[in-house]
């Protein structure tokens, strides 16, 4: 979504490489025992690539041109959709429709390093502030169960 938001090439059509590697990951996670993987271990996975695909998503919009604000909301959309494709082949409520701190973290993962872009701080710096930001809050928010308060209705 991304790629024909911002008028790139979609990567993985050029390229097997991504497809390979996501149905290996797939099929490993299939065929390993649940008792075998730590509690929480997927909830920490996705804290990940929530941050890493924020950063990324940005980065990627950045380099097509894209102003800020908008580079910085392609880097958001790159996160979420990942979390809403993972939501929907897992057959559970979509994380977006939850309280959880989730859509927060990608925006500051994706703030952060565009602000840093922005202002001419030399990579890897931007990347890594980005992802050690956004990876943080969502960490906290699994860890401590913070959310955003309840939406009050008319």
């Amino acid at each position: 979504m991304r790629d024909i938001l911002i008028g790139a090439p979609i990567f993985w059509m050029h390229n097997p490489v991504p497809v390979m590697l996501c149905v290996a990951i797939a099929a490993a996670t299939w065929v390993i025992p649940l008792r075998w993987w730590p509690e929480r271990a997927l909830e920490w996975f996705d804290a990940a690539g929530l941050a890493a695909y924020s950063v990324y998503g940005a980065g990627k919009a950045i380099e097509f041109g894209i102003s800020p604000v908008p580079a910085a909301a392609a880097g958001v959309i790159t996160a979420g959709l990942g979390g809403i494709i993972r939501d929907i082949t897992a057959g559970v409520p979509s994380i977006l429709m939850r309280h959880e701190l989730y859509v927060t973290a990608a925006v500051v993962s994706a703030a952060v390093f565009v602000s840093m872009t922005f202002f001419g701080v030399f990579a890897p710096w931007p990347a890594l502030a980005g992802f050690i930001a956004g990876f943080s809050l969502r960490g906290a928010a699994i860890r401590w169960g913070l959310t955003l308060p309840p939406h009050k209705g008319h």
